[in-house]
């Protein structure tokens, strides 16, 4: 018998992924979607039933749920166009709560596509040197911090939940994810070096990045909702290999087809450099320019810090590509998008 998923935010990276992945694995899959006429590629992807509704109307999230074995929930907010705590909030808290009621009325399992962020920015590096693991400490997130408050408060929600007996839920915590149909991390990235042809290498550029492809996410998020002991736990999904920020640039450049110059340059004047180039992201409304603003430093030049060993595990999960094809693939998906 055909299992039934319903994916939110499937017109997404890790949606989108996921939606595929299911219908290949005999799933039928329903995507609840804003437009249907703007999501008919999904069909392609394998998706039999593109339901009109959105995750803040809990009238047509219920319905789209209904006769559902999992809800996989992906649909978030990650740089909304406001920029304030009301747009992470409707979108991240107030949507999860609406999946919340959701699988309570359907009686699916729920399968929350939580973030790294949850650890907030000072909680991913612990002081002893330790990889950061799910029994890891989780300091305050500072106020600022508007998307990672938001990603912790949703999966407080669903874990409160699952504790209360009202559903069966779940969550993993990606870090950096990309892919094809990325629109955040890779569009940036290949718009800089497209544009200027180099990089600045902190260190050299020997650091392991905390970066994971959307497949390993999607294959992640099933093995999660399909195993009976991943109830009311959570799952590090942040490791895929020792891909070095260097390599990373020298894959980047072989998907666009071009020369990136790598720069090796001293761990002291790199924050400098950062502020320059989000300075020139604001300046010319590059797409993720809000990301960019907050991004850490410590992304460019220290080690991935996390650890997947639990979802290894308990899941069994590995990852499914391998970053030296993967990484190119994802650039080559944006050259080719950009020509159209």
């Amino acid at each position: 018998m055909s299992r039934h998923a319903l994916v939110t935010g499937a017109t997404g990276l890790v949606g989108s992924h996921l939606t595929g992945q299911l219908a290949d694995a005999g799933w039928t899959v329903r995507a609840l979607v804003r437009d249907p006429r703007h999501a008919a590629w999904l069909r392609e992807l394998g998706a039999s039933d593109l339901v009109r509704g959105d995750v803040l109307d809990a009238a047509s999230f219920a319905a789209a749920a209904k006769g559902c074995d999992v809800i996989f929930h992906t649909a978030a907010a990650i740089t909304p166009a406001a920029g304030d705590w009301e747009s992470y909030r409707a979108t991240n808290v107030g949507g999860t709560g609406a999946a919340i009621d959701a699988a309570r009325t359907s009686g699916a399992r729920l399968m929350h596509v939580s973030s790294v962020a949850v650890y907030g920015p000072q909680g991913r590096y612990r002081p002893d040197g330790q990889p950061t693991t799910e029994e890891s400490p989780m300091p305050p997130i500072p106020e600022h911090a508007l998307y990672a408050r938001s990603k912790r408060e949703s999966e407080e929600l669903v874990m409160a939940a699952h504790a209360r007996g009202e559903i069966w839920a779940t969550a993993i915590r990606p870090d950096v994810i990309y892919g094809k149909r990325d629109r955040q991390f890779i569009p940036r990235m290949a718009t800089m070096f497209s544009r200027f042809h180099a990089f600045p290498l902190p260190g050299g550029g020997k650091n392991t990045l905390a970066i994971i492809n959307a497949a390993s996410v999607a294959d992640a998020a099933i093995r999660a909702a399909t195993t009976d002991a991943a109830g009311g736990r959570a799952y590090n999904v942040a490791n895929e290999g020792d891909t070095t920020l260097r390599d990373f640039v020298a894959l980047a450049a072989t998907g666009l087809d071009t020369v990136v110059l790598r720069v090796p340059v001293p761990l002291g004047i790199v924050g400098f450099g950062l502020s320059a180039v989000q300075k020139l992201w604001k300046r010319f409304d590059l797409p993720g320019s809000e990301v960019l603003q907050h991004a850490s430093l410590n992304f460019v030049s220290r080690d991935n810090p996390f650890s997947s060993a639990r979802a290894e595990r308990e899941l069994g999960w590995s990852p499914v590509v391998a970053p030296v094809d993967a990484i190119p693939d994802a650039f080559r998906w944006w050259a080719r998008e950009r020509r159209r």
